[in-house]
């Protein structure tokens, strides 16, 4: 894959080569070197979240391959200190937000685990669980202030690359805007799970007691794929 000499200073890419071969072409779209130059200057001038080299993180943690479960965030935190690359993670140390406390809140009640004592959640990423947000950047204190810009088409075609080039995955879809993407999932080739977001304002509209943890678990084991490590 060759993009052109003036554009590799600016262009944001992983460094996963899985990922890097599978979408090149949109790496070497108009629109991403659009998207990419305005991100630049964002970083230049304001205060922009995950830093530049943790941008695509999830993709760098889960190669394609390894692909097992699609989780779809909508954009990164937007406090300091918090985002990381990870939808719903944060760095070790730092506090939970409230809807990684009713993830990981389901997550015991479902497998029996204690709550873990990080919101790190890269563990999860190296086994094959693609920690995506639909939006990869925003600025600082401003949520959804990157979403319009252009990462929804990269960051489905991510979702269209898992679905047509892997096979049983499992797609978390939690909440309205992830599941607007359902229409990119091949579902006669994958499992696609679906409840309510985990934030406070919705986690007792059924996300409690969704046992989406363990189902995804009995999923892997009847097509014979090794089971997610949850805790």
């Amino acid at each position: 894959m060759n993009f052109a000499n003036e554009n590799k200073m600016s262009l944001l890419l992983p460094s996963e080569k899985s990922w890097l071969e599978a979408l090149s072409s949109e790496f070497s779209a108009p629109y991403y070197a659009e998207l990419c130059r305005y991100i630049e200057t964002e970083y230049a001038i304001s205060k922009v979240y995950p830093a530049k080299e943790r941008v695509f993180a999830a993709l760098d943690l889960c190669p394609l391959p390894s692909v097992k479960v699609v989780l779809l965030g909508q954009d990164p935190y937007h406090g300091e200190s918090q985002a990381h690359g990870l939808c719903f993670s944060v760095p070790d140390g730092v506090k939970f937000p409230p809807s990684l406390r009713n993830i990981f809140k389901e997550l015991s009640a479902d497998v029996g685990c204690a709550v873990p004592q990080s919101g790190d959640l890269s563990q999860w990423a190296r086994q094959g669980v693609l920690l995506l947000n639909t939006a990869l950047t925003v600025r600082a204190g401003e949520a959804a202030s990157h979403s319009g810009l252009g990462w929804e088409y990269l960051t489905d075609a991510i979702v269209k690359t898992v679905s047509s080039q892997c096979r049983n995955v499992v797609f978390l879809l939690w909440g309205k805007h992830a599941q607007r993407k359902i229409e990119l999932v091949d579902q006669t080739k994958h499992l696609v799970l679906t409840v309510a977001h985990p934030s406070p304002l919705s986690a007792y509209n059924g996300f409690f007691g969704c046992r989406h943890f363990s189902a995804v678990n009995k999923y892997m084991e009847s097509v014979g794929r090794k089971a997610i490590s949850w805790n």
